[in-house]
C-alpha cells in the first residue's frame, strides 16, 4: 500500500493554495450541506469564503459533536518528563542550543509529580519528553508507563516517532494513545525550521501515523504548529492526511489539536497570526468534515477562548498544565517549552465546564478494557 507521503509528494503546495482561496460562497455553502465532505469541501471551509458563514458552521459544530459525544468536556493533564532534546527546531524552547537548564526527572521525581496529579483528581495522563533517544529513549518511555500505570486508566505518549517494534513495546506497557504533530506540512521549508535532529527527516515524520496504527494504536493524534506557514494550506494538506488514515486504518480512533505558537525560551516569533476567528473557523471545518473526530485544546489558549468553546466542538481540554519537567511538585522557576496562557486550576475549570451545563470526565476508559 502507498504511504501518505506518496500520494502528496507530487502535490504543489501553492497550487493547493490557491485553490483553496479561490473558493467561492457557493462552494462554502455546497460544503455545509453535503453528508460526506470532500478534501474539495473542506477547502472551502477553511477558505476566506467562509468567513461570513460562521454563525451556521458553529452551530453545525455544536449539533453534531453534542449528538457523537454527549455534554461531555474530558479532562487530561500533561507531565513532561524531559526537556532534553537533540533537535534544533527553530521556533522551540526546548531547542538543543537554548541556553536552559536540562532535566529527565528519574523515578522518584516522576513519583512525586504522580502524586501531586493525582491529588488533583486527574485520571487522563499525557507524557510527553524532547525528543533526545539517549537520555529519554524507549527503555526510559517504558519505564514511566509502567510506573504510571497503577494510577492511571489512560496513559498517551507525545514523544519521538519511533519503529512500530517499539510502539508495540509501548502499547503492551500500558499506552493508550500517542500524538505526532508534523509541525509543517510544506516540505520544501521544512528542513529551514528543523535543520538538525531527528525531526530533519520529513518523510519520517510524516509516516509515523501509519507506523503507530500498523502497531495497534488505540487512537493516534495529528497536529500542525500554526505561525510557520499559511494556516489554511496546513489544515488541508492535515484534512487528507486524516482522511488517508481513516480510510486505510479505520479501526484506530483520531485526534487532532491545533496549537498557535505562544512565546518561548528563543524568542522566535511566528511568520503567520491565525486570529481567534479563523482558529475558531478551523475547529468548525474539522468537525464538519469528520463528525468522529475528538478535537482538543490546550493551555496555550485564553480563558475566554477555553471558555466559549467548551459546548462549540471539542472534546477534551488541559486543566492545571505544567510543562516544565517537575513542575507540579517544585516551587522554583520554571522550565517551560511554551508560556501557559490559561493557568486555572482543574477545580477553576470544573467549575466553568459544569456552570455550562456540561461534565467533567476525568478518564477515557476503565482499566477492565485496556
Amino acid at each position: 500500500m502507498e504511504s501518505f507521503y506518496d500520494t502528496i509528494k507530487d502535490l504543489d503546495w501553492e497550487e493547493i493554495r490557491d485553490s483553496i482561496y479561490s473558493k467561492t460562497r457557493l462552494d462554502v455553502e455546497k460544503a455545509l450541506n453535503a453528508k460526506n465532505p470532500s478534501i474539495e469541501d473542506f477547502k472551502a471551509l477553511v477558505s476566506p469564503a467562509a468567513k461570513d458563514y460562521l454563525e451556521p458552521m458553529a452551530r453545525m459544530s455544536r449539533d453534531i459533536t453534542q449528538r457523537r459525544f454527549g455534554k461531555t468536556i474530558q479532562f487530561y493533564v500533561p507531565l513532561y518528563l524531559s526537556n532534553e532534546c537533540s533537535n534544533h527546531c527553530i521556533y522551540c524552547g526546548f531547542n538543543h542550543n537554548n541556553d536552559i537548564e536540562r532535566i529527565t526527572l528519574n523515578d522518584e521525581e516522576i513519583l512525586a509529580e504522580i502524586k501531586v496529579i493525582k491529588s488533583m483528581n486527574m485520571d487522563n495522563v499525557l507524557l510527553l519528553t524532547g525528543e533526545h533517544p539517549r537520555h529519554a529513549g524507549i527503555d526510559y518511555i517504558e519505564n514511566a508507563v509502567k510506573l504510571c500505570r497503577p494510577y492511571f486508566s489512560t496513559i498517551n505518549l507525545e514523544v519521538y516517532p519511533m519503529s512500530v517494534e517499539e510502539y508495540e513495546r509501548l502499547f503492551k506497557a500500558g499506552v493508550n494513545s500517542v500524538y505526532v504533530y508534523q509541525e509543517t506540512y510544506h516540505e520544501a521549508v521544512y528542513k529551514h525550521y528543523h535543520p538538525k535532529g531527528m525531526k530533519s527527516r520529513y518523510q519520517h515524520r510524516l509516516e509515523t501515523q501509519e507506523r503507530l496504527a500498523q502497531a495497534g494504536a488505540h487512537r493516534v493524534g495529528f497536529g500542525a504548529l500554526i505561525g510557520l506557514e499559511d494556516w489554511r494550506t496546513e489544515m488541508v494538506f492535515m484534512a487528507m492526511h486524516l482522511r488517508f488514515m481513516t480510510k486505510n486504518y479505520w479501526r484506530t480512533k483520531y485526534a487532532v489539536a491545533f496549537p498557535r505558537m505562544r512565546p518561548a525560551a528563543g524568542g522566535y516569533q511566528p511568520n503567520v497570526i491565525m486570529s481567534d476567528k479563523e482558529f475558531a473557523q478551523t475547529i468548525w471545518a474539522y468537525r464538519i468534515f469528520d463528525n468522529d473526530i475528538e478535537i482538543s485544546m490546550t493551555t496555550r489558549e485564553s480563558r475566554d477562548m477555553r471558555n466559549h468553546f467548551v459546548s462549540l466542538g471539542i472534546t477534551s481540554m488541559s486543566a492545571g498544565s505544567k510543562t516544565d519537567p517537575g513542575g507540579y511538585s517544585k516551587v522554583e522557576e520554571e522550565l517551560e517549552q511554551f508560556i501557559i496562557n490559561d493557568n486555572r486550576n482543574e477545580v477553576e475549570m470544573e467549575a466553568m465546564v459544569r456552570s455550562q451545563g456540561y461534565d467533567v470526565v476525568y478518564k477515557d476508559w476503565d482499566k477492565i478494557l485496556n
